[in-house]
């Protein structure tokens, strides 16, 4: 499929030059028949690994053909709205100890929240699988997971929750992780330097608080910055820039209204809390987001791509010396909710389609 078409939005001091900057990309379909894939990692001899929500995890080889039967030993997860399958993550260190994370919900209905293991690729099955972090407390519901992870250089990883749809004050209070950012040890232990760590009435594994529904997380090893983004409620979708021990707003600061149209608070800022880097209103959904490092396409190195549900498109983030100063909206031609994007080791930008006939896509430049 070749593009036709783009839409730059938001410019904020953009000069003439970059605005000329089009893309001529084609879009290939690499595998199609997944139930609402949410997310993908690149397997250090070829191929990846691809998480259905339904509680799946998928393996296409080196060879781009997907597996018929899924992987063997996933957790069981609780599938349910929002509620399933979630990241796949390769530790730093993969191709020696084959560490694969995945995080899901996990628990019931009445009693669930998100739940984050580890095992061993082994061909087609998870071996050795270990149980490293449970968020608390349990609660009711189908909404607001979280889900995304990353590591950063010292080999810690963080990890993304939501609020719960129904417990949002609760994103304030840091003796639970609602609502919040969690910094781990890859063995699930908590690191002694976390900004919480000295705190009694702290949850320990507490990196940031005062978030919604954490759906996108990068690090650019080159600004040494950890960036994420997440839902507002109608509007308010935030892309932040985080400080450790820093304390996000949310549900006391925000640029969204409820879905009842009622306030949800008169202040979009206040002294104490972090603003975002920007703020999507009306909402796009973003989810999944990645830092294209490739080299396939040059006009896009460096920029952030930012997946959109409600918006059917991804979002590209052109920044110069590390600011955004423009939006593109990209792939609006497929028409789809999009659920994650990757920068690919070929360099290639990759996609997942957010539906039960869902798709992993790869875009590649024009010939």
């Amino acid at each position: 499929m070749r593009r036709f078409g783009r839409v730059l939005l938001a410019t904020v001091g953009l000069s003439a030059g970059t605005l000329a900057l089009a893309v001529d990309y084609r879009i290939e379909t690499l595998a199609e028949g997944l139930d609402h894939p949410w997310s993908l990692a690149f397997l250090p001899g070829g191929g990846m690994l691809v998480t259905e929500r339904a509680g799946r995890l998928r393996l296409i080889g080196a060879d781009g053909r997907l597996r018929e039967a899924p992987v063997a030993g996933v957790p069981e997860v609780f599938v349910g709205g929002q509620a399933g399958l979630f990241e796949v993550a390769l530790a730093p260190d993969h191709r020696d100890s084959r560490w694969v994370y995945l995080s899901y919900a996990c628990g019931t209905l009445a009693a669930n929240t998100t739940c984050l293991d580890r095992a061993r690729l082994d061909g087609q099955r998870l071996v050795g699988r270990e149980a490293l972090f449970r968020a608390e407390p349990a609660k009711h519901g189908r909404s607001h997971f979280g889900g995304r992870l990353t590591f950063l250089p010292d080999d810690t990883l963080v990890l993304g929750l939501g609020d719960g749809f129904d417990y949002r004050e609760q994103a304030q209070n840091p003796g639970n992780h609602l609502g919040s950012l969690v910094r781990l040890n890859p063995d699930g232990s908590v690191p002694d330097d976390n900004p919480f760590v000295d705190d009694s009435e702290a949850r320990a594994e507490l990196y940031t608080i005062g978030h919604r529904n954490i759906q996108g997380i990068v690090f650019d090893e080159a600004l040494g910055e950890l960036l994420i983004h997440e839902h507002g409620p109608r509007g308010g979708d935030e892309l932040n820039r985080i400080v450790p021990g820093a304390n996000y707003g949310w549900p006391l600061v925000t640029h969204g209204i409820d879905y009842t149209g009622a306030r949800v608070t008169p202040f979009t800022e206040l002294p104490g809390f972090e603003s975002p880097v920007l703020h999507w209103t009306p909402s796009i959904a973003p989810s999944g987001m990645t830092l294209y490092v490739g080299e396939r396409f040059p006009e896009w190195r460096g920029d952030l791509f930012v997946a959109a549900l409600a918006a059917r498109q991804v979002r590209r983030l052109i920044r110069e010396g590390g600011e955004i100063v423009a939006q593109e909206a990209l792939f609006t031609e497929l028409d789809e909710r999009i659920r994650d994007v990757r920068s690919g080791p070929d360099g290639a930008l990759y996609l997942l389609t957010d539906s039960t006939e869902g798709r992993v896509l790869r875009v590649v430049p024009a010939p």
